[in-house]
């Protein structure tokens, strides 16, 4: 079976901000609406009522229970921010200096090797049963969830059958509502804890209900699949099942900076003009199974050798259209946040709240409010 998540995006946000930035950080043992905003409660709408009532009969026939269909939807309801996220979807043109800024950050670098020393042993044990390096595993958790820390909070249910219902994607949705049904059916969890991102991915490394029926695995031998746990060791060997099966090569490097030494001889990418090239082999293609992303794949790989304790990419990246290079758009942000002007951070990724930022100061200064930085900008903030 060849499923993959390439029409589903996942990992920070698919190209977003930040892992999971369109979800709602996970609450340790909540139970689905716990902290959600009020577009992601459920709202009276009639429609939807109205198409429940007919899901139902089809549900049945796919060898839905009315008791599991009872239990799953008892609570679960329409969710308007569902859709308005469904529909308000950025196609994110980030370069790929800015990509592997987030997705290699040293906060995510720093809590990687942390989560990885916590769970060497599960890590390596995987990597003994499916072929599939260790570091590799971990850094997916990584970008998917922050290494569990922003899991979803949305319950799962709500938010298929929302989007089931509304149509854009109702084909598709209609199926994740099925198989969420079966997982439930199947007892590897209940309702309450079935949560995850607005458009139903779930667990510690993002799974689609489609995928975790043909890829989850039960490692800790419990009888249930748990990738939903406090425990990540499920989720872990379901990420690693899904490479293996997508056509992972056991012993073989993803690739790595071309000519760096130990990259292997492979594919050359250079994804932005003037910035590094790499040398990726076929397990880079498996890890875009995942995410069918070059710049994902490369944050895959990158993540994971600075887990294991390789170093930074040796080749640098060029200015960027404004004549800015990343240490002069950290400069830029600290000087804003200094004046006042939050940015949110300094990481060089100048995002719609560096840009807010900017636009705040450009009117300060009576300046037009483009929100655009420039060379003359940051030499104006001293």
């Amino acid at each position: 079976m060849s499923i993959t998540r390439r029409h589903f995006g996942f990992g920070l946000a698919a190209f977003g901000l930040t892992a999971c930035s369109s979800t709602v950080p996970s609450n340790s043992g909540s139970s689905g609406s716990t902290g959600l905003p009020a577009d992601l409660r459920p709202a009276p709408n009639a429609g939807y009522d109205a198409w429940v009532a007919s899901f139902r009969s089809r549900a049945g026939a796919r060898g839905i229970s009315q008791s599991t269909l009872r239990a799953a939807f008892r609570g679960a309801g329409y969710l308007p921010g569902v859709v308005t996220r469904d529909r308000n979807q950025t196609e994110f043109k980030r370069t790929l200096e800015d990509y592997l800024s987030i997705a290699v950050s040293e906060e995510r670098l720093s809590k990687g090797r942390a989560a990885f020393g916590r769970h060497a042993a599960t890590l390596r044990a995987l990597e003994r049963a499916y072929g599939v390096d260790a570091e590799i595993i971990c850094a997916i958790w990584g970008l998917e969830s922050f290494y569990g820390e922003r899991r979803g909070n949305v319950p799962v249910i709500s938010a298929a059958s929302t989007l089931a219902y509304d149509g854009r994607r109702g084909a598709f949705f209609e199926k994740q509502l099925i198989a969420a049904l079966k997982i439930l059916q199947n007892g590897d969890t209940t309702p309450a804890r079935m949560t995850g991102s607005w458009a139903g991915a779930m667990g510690h490394t993002q799974f689609i209900p489609t995928s975790y029926q043909a890829f989850a695995v039960d490692f800790t031998g419990d009888g249930r699949r748990d990738i939903w746990s406090e425990d990540p060791s499920d989720a872990l060997a379901s990420t690693a099942a899904y490479l293996q099966r997508n056509g992972w090569t056991r012993g073989l490097k993803w690739g790595g900076e071309a000519g760096a030494p130990g990259t292997p001889a492979g594919r050359i990418l250079q994804p932005q003009a003037g910035g590094p090239k790499f040398s990726v082999t076929g397990n880079f293609n498996a890890i875009k199974r995942y995410n069918n992303s070059d710049s994902y794949a490369i944050g895959v790989g990158h993540l994971a050798d600075r887990i294991a304790g390789g170093g930074p990419l040796r080749a640098g990246f060029p200015p960027d259209r404004y004549g800015l290079t990343k240490d002069d758009r950290i400069l830029l942000q600290k000087r804003l946040t200094a004046k006042g002007f939050d940015t949110g951070g300094a990481d060089g990724v100048l995002g719609p709240k560096s840009r807010a930022a900017i636009s705040a100061y450009q009117s300060s200064r009576g300046l037009p409010a483009s929100g655009d930085p420039s060379p003359a900008l940051l030499a104006s903030l001293g």
